[in-house]
């Protein structure tokens, strides 16, 4: 113990730079080992099965949402109100829970091993805010979130790619897997968290130039609502439709890829490490831009941007401009380009413009409780409304629809926050003034 806060004061004394660096790469490691624990069983097609006239596959899809989903609406309050003691035991604890949940899905025999998928699923959707928790309300937080981003893009692809090698090179079972690639993910994680304990807290210059990060109660909490709810409802349309396609390329990935004709067990990790580069550069950059204002304009263009890319590829798909590894990469990345802003410096960056004390995990939280509530709606339309749709097509039919409704509400958004923040700023000027 001793050695611990004795590396622990040492770290303390080491140069800003080097610490946020450490933090990133610790943030990243732990959340793309998490991705081992959730999204594995994803890498097996499962197609054989059906219950009720659904896919067994689709079944144990939404059982894990369905526990992810529960999980965020209770992160609202655990993780507004948390404060920070014990934080990583608490992610061993919830992780060493979904993983015990993997090995009563390898063996109990299916349909009545879909219930450890939502077992599974409660415990992983309070790992980001518990992750973020040592990154948010620092000068480098673009940076060290930008990093930890990536690995909801990287981490995904890696541990499928991971599962499709032990199913085709090792001939393992696709119930077994999910339980074994956990297995191969338990030391690298633990590693991870350790290293994220031993961060020191965000300085006095953090709290002056990001504001200072605090518990909320339900009063706060309501207050908050009520101070930015029309950018809220605009930012949780945006945030739920974006889930929603984004949760369809991630869980049926494999599917939609084998639908348009390619099929080639590497590709996830291959187009999803190129995307997680371009995202990586474009929010870390913003690192670099020390007036929160513009910061929060620009991640909203980064938001317009994705929205119009994935409709803009989609279309040239469509009429045979593009073949289809162009158009996943292209998607992919408008996609993220979109979704990626709101889990790491949306909320990071709107805290700091309006000076308002508080926490990102309540917010980001809400959304996500919405997001993926959203999510299993849409699979129980698509499987019971148009059964035989495939997975591609039922994907190119949704990203048109977000390409369209979320360019829209993103300007709409932008124009919200951004005159709100400039009258909120003319307000303390006059209010400076009149008290001289």
């Amino acid at each position: 113990m001793n050695v611990v806060k004795n590396l622990k004061a040492s770290i303390k004394k080491w140069p800003y730079g080097i610490t946020s660096v450490l933090a990133s790469i610790a943030a990243f490691g732990a959340y793309s080992s998490m991705y081992a624990f959730r999204k594995a069983f994803a890498a097996g097609t499962f197609s054989a099965d059906q219950y009720l006239h659904v896919d067994y596959k689709v079944w144990l899809v939404i059982a894990q949402v369905l526990g992810y989903t529960m999980s965020k609406f209770y992160g609202i309050r655990f993780i507004a109100e948390l404060k920070g003691k014990k934080r990583g035991t608490t992610i061993l604890i919830l992780i060493a829970i979904s993983w015990l949940a993997l090995l009563g899905f390898a063996i109990v025999p299916a349909p009545y091993n879909i219930m450890f998928l939502f077992i599974n699923g409660f415990p992983l959707g309070l790992i980001w805010g518990l992750i973020f928790g040592y990154l948010e309300g620092r000068r480098s937080t673009e940076f060290m979130a930008a990093v930890l981003s990536i690995s909801l893009i990287f981490g995904s692809g890696f541990v499928k790619t991971v599962g499709q090698i032990l199913i085709h090179n090792y001939h393992v079972s696709e119930y077994n897997m999910p339980f074994l690639v956990g297995a191969l993910f338990i030391l690298p994680l633990v590693f991870f968290v350790i290293v994220l304990e031993m961060m020191p807290e965000p300085t006095i210059q953090d709290k002056e130039t990001r504001t200072e990060r605090k518990p909320m109660n339900a009063e706060e909490r309501k207050q908050f609502m009520i101070r930015f709810l029309p950018g809220i409802i605009l930012t949780l349309v945006i945030y739920v439709m974006l889930t929603v396609m984004r949760d369809i390329r991630d869980n049926f990935e494999v599917e939609i890829w084998n639908s348009i004709g390619i099929i080639d067990k590497g590709i996830y990790t291959k187009i999803d490490g190129q995307i997680s580069v371009i995202i990586l550069i474009a929010i870390s950059l913003l690192f670099l831009i020390r007036k929160n204002l513009q910061a929060f304009t620009i991640i909203h263009f980064f938001i317009i941007v994705g929205c119009i890319l994935i409709g803009l590829s989609t279309l040239l798909f469509m009429v045979n401009k593009i073949g289809p590894v162009s158009w996943m990469t292209m998607a992919g990345l408008g996609l993220y380009l979109g979704y990626v802003p709101y889990n790491a410096i949306f909320f990071e960056r709107m805290i700091a413009t309006f000076h308002y004390k508080s926490n990102v995990g309540f917010v980001m939280y809400l959304a996500d409780s919405l997001g993926y509530l959203a999510s299993i709606s849409i699979l129980l339309i698509k499987e019971f409304g148009r059964p035989n749709i495939s997975w591609a097509k039922f994907f190119t039919e949704g990203i048109m629809v977000v390409s369209v409704v979320g360019s829209v509400c993103s300007i709409l958004s932008l124009l919200y926050f951004y005159y709100s923040a400039r009258k909120t700023s003319i307000t303390k000027t006059e209010l400076k003034l009149s008290s001289i």
